[in-house]
């Protein structure tokens, strides 16, 4: 079993990091003081073919697979949580659904528009429901001109800048999950409005709000595979694409450890650097080894998806494990930068308030933990 890069993964990574270096970095700051998405740079990033990468050939898209993805969400999350996010919503869950159970018309549709640079959302959670996505309250029912949709979805990431996506609704809450559907929704459909922008710790260019869909009616023809089916579409696409926030929270604790490193490399105390310490020392290596080990566990999970295997055991290993290591890592790096670490004039500072989010979204560790015992168990 060999799941390291082949040489075109290299050179993919390496391109991509260029592009990150000269355009997201200098500027990642400064977009989540404005609260900005950097909509010039999502435009440039998608002439490279990086919204394109992990869709079907057959529909316009670049077919690479996961590990790509994976390697392009890293180097963007390095420089931006934000960003990233961004991407692996639009270009990773919210597209997942489509491309395993979509029409051939909404496949021909909305795999091309995302990969010219549309952005995409995708609406599970609601105000009463995280985890427990069987307890859906928001509601359809079918009308004459096709399905129409009542209730308010919660912390949706690309709410203001989505142009479509998916989202999920019940037609009876007493069917349990025999009684959700999936739909894609165009932003513009009448009913359709975006509500409340969360005020959140971090990640701030990228927007999360609330949706609220008040007597939204979409056509027959914007049903994701078969009624009733919604909730197997919604966990299939989030154990497609939870990998690719591992590679983020990868990504944010590779540029927390770098910044940690280079610190205590520069910075003197009691007359000797602080990597002369033995307790920054123990801290680097503890970084180290756990900055490898999500990367192997990471890249692992893409390898398997990509030849086939849904890897929901790896996958939810890679999300848990290198969430919390990331966590570990940026807690240690604004522990080496002391006092100036809890400031914004640090980078690190920025780091952990990222990472922070990458232990609750797309299952919280604790439903990755439910969800590794249960495949080791045999549950069903």
């Amino acid at each position: 079993m060999n799941f390291d890069h082949d040489e075109q993964q290299v050179l993919f990574r390496s391109a991509v990091r260029e592009f990150v270096e000269s355009e997201v970095a200098p500027n990642a700051a400064h977009w989540e003081e404005e609260e900005r998405f950097p909509w010039e740079v999502w435009h440039h990033l998608a002439d490279l073919g990086l919204c394109s990468l992990a869709l079907p050939e057959e529909y316009g898209g670049g077919g690479s697979g996961k590990t790509m993805l994976c390697i392009a969400t890293e180097e963007l999350a390095r420089a931006s949580g934000g960003l990233s996010v961004a991407y692996l919503v639009s270009c990773g869950v919210a597209m997942d659904g489509i491309c395993m159970h979509g029409t051939e018309q909404q496949k021909s549709n909305y795999i091309p528009r995302c990969s010219r640079g549309e952005i995409a959302y995708f609406a599970l959670t609601e105000p009463e429901g995280g985890s427990d996505v069987a307890t859906m309250r928001m509601r359809y029912r079918e009308t004459a001109a096709g399905y129409e949709l009542n209730g308010t979805k919660t912390f949706i990431s690309n709410s203001e800048e989505a142009s479509f996506g998916v989202v999920f609704a019940t037609r009876d809450p007493s069917l349990g999950h025999r009684g959700v559907s999936a739909f894609v929704v165009e932003r513009d459909t009448p009913g359709f409005s975006i509500g409340r922008r969360e005020r959140k710790t971090g990640q701030h260019c990228s927007s999360t709000n609330e949706i609220i869909f008040d007597q939204c009616v979409v056509p027959k023809s914007a049903l994701i595979g078969e009624e009733g089916e919604g909730l197997i579409i919604a966990l299939e696409s989030i154990d497609k694409s939870r990998v690719s926030v591992a590679a983020q929270a990868l990504g944010i604790a590779r540029s927390a450890y770098e910044e940690m490193v280079r610190y205590a490399q520069e910075r003197h105390a009691f007359g000797k650097a602080l990597a002369q310490l033995q307790a920054i020392q123990w801290m680097i290596a503890d970084s180290a080894t756990e900055l490898e080990v999500s990367r192997l566990l990471t890249y692992r999970a893409a390898w398997l998806i990509d030849r086939g295997n849904l890897a929901v055991k790896e996958s939810a290993m890679a999300k848990l494990y290198a969430s919390e290591a990331a966590g570990r890592i940026c807690h240690r790096a604004v522990q080496v930068f002391g006092g100036i670490g809890y400031t914004r004039e640090a980078s690190v500072e920025r780091y952990a308030r990222d990472q922070r989010i990458t232990e609750i979204y797309e299952g919280t560790s604790e439903m990755q933990r439910w969800a590794i015992a249960r495949q080791v168990l045999g549950m069903k």
